[in-house]
């Protein structure tokens, strides 16, 4: 079965929202109202509704650091994770967790790295050398 994600969330101003997942991210706009815009996050559906985003706070422990919860995001193979830190780090956004790699000579090694969108949405991007290893533990 093949199947898509879809995540509907708030943000505050739909034309900074455009900015950030059109411009930053290259996100392709898709649908959208005065109220909301869809937008294709790399073959996934995002939603951004006008509103007040969740409250978070660095409460998700893994191994000795502790993340953003809730968050979502994205699991790239590794050139395309490197292209988005490069990415980022031009656009100067600003890191919760810097890129940087977890796990290292583990089973489960990945790159990671945690950003806020501009409406405090916290996301995480992980890169792996192979994406058939994301479950290895």
């Amino acid at each position: 079965m093949q199947s898509l994600f879809h995540f509907a969330f708030h943000v505050t101003d739909l034309d900074v929202a455009r900015e950030f997942y059109g411009g930053v991210l290259q996100c392709r706009e898709r649908r959208s109202t005065d109220t909301w815009v869809d937008f294709d996050f790399f073959s996934h559906q995002i939603s951004l509704h006008l509103g007040q985003p969740f409250k978070t706070e660095c409460t998700g422990r893994v191994g000795d650091t502790l993340v953003p919860m809730p968050h979502f995001g994205l699991v790239l193979a590794l050139p395309d994770w490197q292209a988005m830190a490069a990415r980022l780090q031009a656009a100067n956004v600003r890191f919760v967790i810097a890129p940087q790699v977890r796990f290292a000579g583990q089973a489960g090694e990945q790159h990671t790295m945690f950003f806020c969108d501009p409406f405090g949405n916290p996301m995480e991007i992980k890169g792996f050398a192979l994406l058939e290893t994301l479950y290895n533990a």
